[in-house]
């Protein structure tokens, strides 16, 4: 359970990354309200997750969902650029996750 929870917390990283975007520096009420609800759910559940899974381990993953998502959501919903740096910088992110889950017990 507790990989779940990270995953989720993770996942709700993204989601909260992407609407504080939209709340343009927490000038538009909803996307604030949106954005504060889901990073408070997001941190709890990493909290949770935490209690079995290292916190090395727990944050990094944490961290690279929110990072590997949000550069994913930056292209697909809001035209950011796609160039070969960043797909590198993407899959390097995503060796680390792989990594760090591999070696925790």
């Amino acid at each position: 359970m507790p990989w779940l929870y990270l995953l989720v917390a993770g996942v709700l990283e993204i989601v909260w990354a992407y609407t504080m975007k939209q709340s343009h520096g927490f000038s538009r009420l909803i996307p604030s309200l949106i954005t504060v609800s889901v990073m408070v759910t997001s941190f709890w559940l990493l909290a949770v997750a935490m209690r079995t899974i290292p916190l090395g381990t727990a944050y990094t993953i944490w961290t690279g969902i929110g990072a590997v998502g949000a550069f994913l959501v930056g292209i697909t919903f809001l035209a950011e650029p796609v160039n070969a740096a960043r797909i590198i910088a993407a899959i390097l992110i995503v060796s680390g996750l792989v990594l760090m889950k591999l070696s925790s017990a």
